[in-house]
């Protein structure tokens, strides 16, 4: 099914709308910051914060995490002598990696906790928990200083989110977030804690479970639709992704990131030729950024790859290499361009680019990849390129399945390199004793090297597959092949019972066989000469 543009863009603009129009107070601001809807939050809180200290901490906190700190560190400074703006300033000093005034400024707010106050300890604690290079231990005091002050939800989510900083501290941090479920089942922002704590537990089944609570708690969390999406795209299940970044794009901002998050997710399920009109759309958004559009650049060329439009997938993805830092050039990037070429039908370039992947590539299993462009060549009938592409395979997987161990024989066999064939099949009768072919192409490659058959090199091969597959076998022309090299070998060995055995079998098979008809000609012949001589 196409993607329906048009219908994508009227359905985020929906959204926005009525959440702008709808969403007003300090509560639901906080409640689309907690939501990663950072970009609504700022517009529900940019108003209110004129006028209210709280909503100017979480506005400039909304900053922070879009990454504009020195528009934070303004919001901030508008409440100078507020603990939550003051916090904000602790975050500031963390975003710059200066850690050690980050955590002077979280003490200094955590000072003004007077006997029953517990929000500055709270914001204390949140600075150092939602940065990085702070004292997590120290935060986790805090909190528990809290909580003996207030039973509040917020104080169990951050308690929680500091404990999974810490090494063992995972089992009371589901405490905490079951603690606010418990009182609180609607509380869609602790069960997604929840199932992201499971989903690191590598506890699948009770992730997908809390996940599936956070949103029927709140149809318009996208949080569980993003952990569901990343976790499935981590195990390779990219079709189960994408329908869980269908779901969380209408609820999320539709950032940059977010938008880009589709079209890798359109790519990676298949969905090529949606990836293709989706890239497109979003090549033309200005507010890209460099990295962001050549990235596109690439997911475009790859998808049209894909989609039925190789000529122009070439032509996308020579931009993209020409615009991309090579450093930020993966090596499957490469193996992807040389299955491009070999669509093209140029093999030279296919292989250039597959040798170059496959030198970067880290991955212990390269079979496929080798597989594809043997057969590639073998197609093309290059089959000396074809054998050592098929070399390439066996060596690096010696347990791949007999059907490469046996191409690698014949292509060499077909490439002429017959030492090199019969190492092959030596080397897979060797690995795969039971396998009829392999004594069968061993005989035949000896074949060709004794061509007038008269070592015999290739007939304890023949005589072993024969034995094997037996007089009834149903490749009739593979019997007669090597029939016709044991008539041969044996004629000229004037072993006449066997050489009347071999005749008799091929007979069976073409009364007008060639080297049968030879043979007896000659005899024929032989006769007549001996017999008037005798006369």
């Amino acid at each position: 099914m196409k993607y329906n543009m048009k219908r994508a863009i009227l359905t985020l603009a929906t959204v926005a709308i009525t959440i702008s129009a709808t969403a007003q107070t300090i509560t639901d601001g906080i409640k689309m910051y907690n939501y990663e809807r950072y970009r609504m939050a700022q517009t529900i809180l940019t108003p209110l914060a004129a006028t209210d200290p709280i909503a100017n901490y979480y506005l400039g906190l909304t900053y922070i995490k879009t990454g504009d700190i020195a528009t934070a560190k303004t919001v901030f400074a508008k409440y100078p002598d507020d603990a939550a703006n003051i916090a904000g300033t602790a975050r500031v000093a963390f975003a710059t990696n200066n850690a050690a005034q980050g955590m002077q400024i979280a003490k200094d707010v955590a000072a003004k906790a007077k006997k029953k106050e517990w929000q500055p300890l709270k914001y204390a604690a949140d600075a150092i928990t939602y940065s990085t290079g702070g004292d997590y231990n120290q935060a986790v005091a805090w909190y528990k200083d809290a909580l003996t002050k207030a039973d509040d939800a917020d104080l169990h989510l951050g308690l929680g989110d500091a404990l999974r900083k810490i090494p063992g501290g995972g089992g009371e941090a589901m405490t905490n977030y079951e603690s606010v479920t418990e009182k609180d089942p609607n509380n869609s922002l602790a069960f997604s804690h929840i199932g992201d704590l499971w989903y690191e537990a590598r506890t699948y089944q009770s992730a997908l479970d809390n996940f599936a609570k956070a949103k029927d708690a709140d149809k318009n969390n996208p949080l569980p639709y993003k952990s569901l999406s990343n976790a499935y795209s981590r195990s390779g299940r990219y079709e189960q992704a994408l329908q869980n970044l269908k779901l969380y794009l209408p609820l999320s901002d539709s950032t940059a990131s977010d938008l880009m998050d589709y079209a890798r997710g359109l790519y990676l399920a298949k969905s090529y030729c949606d990836a293709v009109q989706f890239t497109q759309w979003l090549r033309t958004r200005s507010q890209l950024s460099k990295d962001y559009k050549i990235e596109l650049q690439g997911i475009l060329g790859y998808s049209q790859a894909d989609c039925g439009d190789s000529v122009q997938a070439l032509k996308n993805l020579q931009m993209y290499f020409q615009m991309q830092v090579p450093s930020k050039i993966l090596s499957g990037d490469y193996i992807e361009y040389g299955r491009l070429f070999l669509k093209l039908g140029m093999l030279d370039s296919a292989g250039y680019y597959y040798t170059k992947g496959i030198s970067g590539d880290t991955s212990q299993n390269k079979t496929d990849v080798y597989r594809q462009i043997a057969e590639a060549f073998k197609t093309k009938r290059d089959y000396c390129k074809s054998a050592d592409w098929y070399n390439n395979l066996v060596t690096a997987n010696p347990e791949t399945q007999p059907a490469d161990y046996v191409w690698r024989g014949i292509m060499y066999y077909y490439c002429k390199d017959l030492d090199k064939a019969m190492k092959a099949f030596d080397a897979f009768a060797a690995k795969y004793p039971t396998q009829p072919s392999a004594p069968y192409w061993q005989g035949r490659t000896q074949q060709l090297v004794d061509s007038e058959a008269t070592t015999g090199s290739a007939v304890p091969y023949f005589i072993k597959w024969l034995d094997i597959v037996g007089p009834d076998y149903e490749k009739k022309n593979d019997l007669k092949s090597a029939y016709e090299y044991l008539l041969f070998y044996y004629y000229n060995k004037k072993e006449k019972d066997n050489e009347k055995l071999y005749k008799d079998k091929i007979r069976a098979i073409d009364p007008n066989d060639s080297i049968l008809t030879q043979i007896e000609d000659i005899e024929k012949q032989t006769e007549k000469a001996e017999h008037k001589k005798a006369k």
